[in-house]
């Protein structure tokens, strides 16, 4: 019986930082700079993300339209340039419908 609370533990425990990581770290923090070239078919996004120096994130960019509807999403991914904490980036979204607004909803370690 404590090996098996002992084991339900540590797997609790691994999950628990597996998910911290890719979703809790505060380190990937992103920025929207500005959103243009709003339009039925594409969006430009900028933004920049808080990384670890020279590190690397993998962001979720997305669109929404007038009615808060997702109407394009993507994950992109941002290389810091050594040295570099707060890479800044323009990403072209291509979108379903008329977006009125880009997004970067959440970034994480690339990996």
């Amino acid at each position: 019986m404590v090996a098996l609370v002992a084991v339900m533990v540590i797997v609790g425990t691994a999950v628990a930082v597996r998910l911290y990581r890719s979703y809790g770290d505060p380190t990937y923090q992103p920025e929207v700079v500005t959103w243009a070239n709003l339009s039925d078919t594409r969006v430009s996004v900028t933004f920049r993300v808080r990384v670890p120096t020279g590190g690397s994130a993998v962001c979720v960019v997305r669109a929404r339209s007038r009615e808060g509807v997702e109407v394009g999403s993507e994950e992109v991914r941002v290389i810091a340039a050594p040295g570099q904490r707060r890479p800044t980036i323009t990403h072209e979204l291509a979108v379903t419908g008329r977006a009125i607004v880009g997004e970067v909803p959440r970034c994480r370690a690339a990996g």
